[in-house]
């Protein structure tokens, strides 16, 4: 093999994991345990930590379909080369770090995805209007259906004649039914992706009414565990699902926004064939666990105190739409912002208890402003830098 490839693919390598480190230092890092640092049920550095372990899980085991659509999927006709997939990582990974350091959630889908498009036409690539139809809609709806079931359920917890035991415990029997549905890496058959309850069927041999029936059992045994819990010790009980659901939303981001990250390497691989795609998706979730580690705190200061004055009954509300958004990006093999995703169903969490008041305008405005420019900046870089790099 040539060693100017192998060592091109290495300096690419450093930047993609630059860039995993941003990843868990910015939106993945901080949104998903946010909520729960703003309803006082977490510390900023506990949360830091424990986001980082489930964010490197959900790298490992469900960040195949976005990394592929990142690395394929955006532009046709080509394959990137490696000074482009450099280019690539530098402008996302650069805007990602201007945004940390100012406080701003800078849309990392948005920065990636634009570069990526910019740098892939700028070679000549055929645009893929079929892809881009599919993310611009979940972009363009995400605020509204994430901020929309958001408000709904924050606006039902705390009633009076809805008790919190029955209220919290169907939410948690969803996510837990979704989750049960969900792929996984090695859970199918022959070491494929595969869902907990297509594991189940195939071990005891159901019948066609199988699926139903696991996801039915798996709903109703965390259901009624949660409503134990809660009308046992109502505080305890919300802060424990607080937490949990800010775990499966951490899990969520890593298996989402790895493909950022490590995408843009995959058309690589086929030229350094003794690099499997599981260890790109290894070092991209350590990059994205030192990220969460090392540079998190900042920002889930920032998404906690800044957006809306959040209790746990809120905090529920927004991390339920979160995590049954971010698992519908990674089937659908979508990149998709968390920070648009979170930030999103903490307005609307914290909008139907407290009105305006309880949401900064200005934050958000500035935030919405971010998020578009992030990727019309990206597409500018992208395309540019082709023009003036030799590639």
């Amino acid at each position: 093999m040539d060693p100017s490839v192998v060592g091109l693919f290495l300096v690419a390598g450093a930047a993609s994991l630059f860039m995993a480190w941003v990843i868990g230092a910015g939106s993945s890092g901080a949104t998903p345990f946010a909520p729960a640092v703003g309803a006082n049920a977490i510390s900023t550095m506990r949360a830091a930590f424990v986001v980082g372990i489930f964010g490197f899980a959900g790298a490992v085991v469900q960040g195949a379909n976005v990394s592929e659509a990142v690395g394929r999927g955006l532009v046709g006709g080509i394959s990137l080369p490696v000074t482009g997939v450099i280019v690539v990582l530098a402008i996302g990974a650069g805007l990602m770090a201007v945004g940390i350091r100012t406080g701003y959630p800078i849309a990392t889908a948005f920065t990636v995805t634009g570069s990526v498009v910019g740098v892939g036409l700028a070679l000549g690539g055929s645009p893929v209007p079929s892809k881009y139809l599919q993310i611009g809609a979940v972009w363009l709806l995400t605020p509204f259906v994430g901020g929309g079931l958001a408000y709904a359920i924050a606006s039902v917890l705390p009633r009076v004649d809805v008790p919190e035991r029955y209220s919290v415990a169907t939410l948690a029997a969803l996510v837990g039914a979704v989750l049960a549905n969900v792929e996984f890496a090695y859970v199918g058959p022959g070491k494929t992706a595969g869902s907990f309850v297509g594991l189940a069927g195939r071990t005891i041999d159901v019948a066609t009414v199988g699926p139903v029936a696991v996801s039915g059992v798996v709903a109703l045994s965390i259901g009624v565990l949660v409503w134990w819990d809660v009308r046992r010790d109502t505080s305890g009980g919300l802060r424990r699902v607080l937490l949990a659901l800010g775990s499966l939303v951490a899990f969520s981001a890593g298996g989402s926004q790895v493909g950022l990250a490590v995408g843009p390497l995959l058309p690589l691989l086929d030229s350094v064939e003794m690099v499997p795609v599981a260890a790109v998706l290894v070092g991209g979730g350590l990059g994205i666990l030192v990220g969460s580690w090392t540079g998190a705190p900042r920002m889930i200061k920032s998404l906690a105190r800044d957006y809306s004055s959040l209790g746990p009954r809120r905090s529920i509300a927004a991390l339920v739409p979160s995590f049954l958004i971010a698992q519908l990006a990674v089937l659908l093999g979508v990149p998709v912002s968390f920070n648009e995703i979170v930030v999103s169903a903490i307005i609307g969490s914290g909008a139907a208890v407290g009105g305006s008041d309880a949401v900064s305008a200005r934050k958000i405005a500035v935030t919405v402003g971010a998020w578009a420019g992030s990727f019309a900046l990206a597409f500018v870089l992208g395309y540019g830098s082709i023009a003036v790099l030799p590639v």
